[in-house]
């Protein structure tokens, strides 16, 4: 995610860290150079005079801005739902970590290097481990070097034989819970609102999911990128008669904001993702590491991650 104020003036124009120049200038690059061609041809094509009016262009570009706009709309609130989701899941830790020492009776409070016998010290680093799991299969990277050091050793290789790993924690907390009950540490009305706090945060695992495994659907996104290049590449036949050497600067301008909304939507489409312009869930699972060792005194050396070269991991 990048993490900057605005620029103004000059630096406006000169910034590239953040911006999608660097995935459409291949692309901008060529379209630009056509239209140099076609300028200096003055619309000839193998001798072949080809002849179009602005009128065209004009109502196709029109229904074109409309369909990006409605489609970069529909990716931001996927990268919008994607944030709130992460953001009940750090209210539901912490309010999960708070249930754990204040409703589960034990005969004194957690101590540093207790170590995972004590149950509510279990529970809280296994909810660490939950975020950073969740955070590793919508990357579909590999979670086992942090587990390892927030599970219990039989707990930890269990996690290598299930393809939801989130999920079977959450079953692990479920037996924990259970436990809490039969040795009458909890009461069944506080064991059902750590129930809740529990579910909330299953139940914005499984939102995640459902944003990572249904993208927009292909034809959509297909038939504006078909449409963006073909409006973009013939432009330059449009133009020359009416504004000549200025043709190449004015299609530059037209096609890098076609392609960079093409491009914007294709990125934040998909907001967990190790992208700059992607969700912060390195930053996000740290900060509820840091909060959950916190609450148990838990002594580390952890610092909340900041940005580097603005952007926000």
């Amino acid at each position: 995610m990048i993490v900057r104020g605005r620029p103004s003036g000059l630096r406006l124009f000169l910034i590239l860290r953040g911006s999608v120049l660097h995935q459409i200038w291949g692309v901008l690059l060529v379209n630009i150079a056509l239209a140099t061609l076609v300028t200096l041809n003055h619309g000839d094509l193998f001798r072949l005079k080809i002849t179009l009016t602005a009128i065209p262009f004009t109502l196709i570009g029109l229904a074109l801005a409309i369909f990006l706009g409605f489609r970069n709309n529909a990716a931001y609130d996927r990268y919008s739902e994607g944030r709130k989701l992460w953001g009940e899941i750090v209210l539901q830790s912490r309010n999960f970590s708070r249930q754990c020492l204040t409703l589960i009776e034990y005969p004194e409070p957690p101590k540093d290097g207790a170590g995972l016998k004590d149950v509510r010290v279990r529970m809280i680093y296994r909810t660490i481990a939950f975020s950073h799991a969740l955070r590793h299969m919508l990357r579909n990277t590999d979670a086992s070097t942090e587990l390892k050091l927030l599970l219990e050793q039989n707990e930890w290789q269990q996690t290598s034989k299930t393809d939801n790993i989130p999920d079977y924690l959450m079953h692990q907390m479920g037996k924990d819970l259970r436990l809490c009950m039969d040795e009458k540490r909890l009461d069944g009305c506080l064991a059902a609102a750590i129930d809740r706090t529990m579910s909330a945060m299953t139940s914005a695992a499984a939102s995640c999911e459902r944003i990572k495994s249904t993208p927009i659907p292909f034809s959509y996104t297909l038939m504006l990128h078909r449409t963006a290049y073909m409006y973009c590449f013939l432009l330059p036949f449009g133009l020359v008669d009416t504004i000549g050497f200025m043709t190449p600067f004015v299609v530059g301008i037209v096609a890098y904001t076609f392609f960079g909304l093409d491009a914007l939507g294709d990125e934040i489409e998909e907001p967990f993702g190790n992208l700059p312009n992607d969700l912060a869930l390195d930053a996000i699972c740290r900060s509820i590491e840091i909060n959950l060792r916190d609450s148990i005194g838990d002594k580390h050396e952890l610092v909340p991650l900041e940005p580097i070269n603005y952007c926000l991991m």
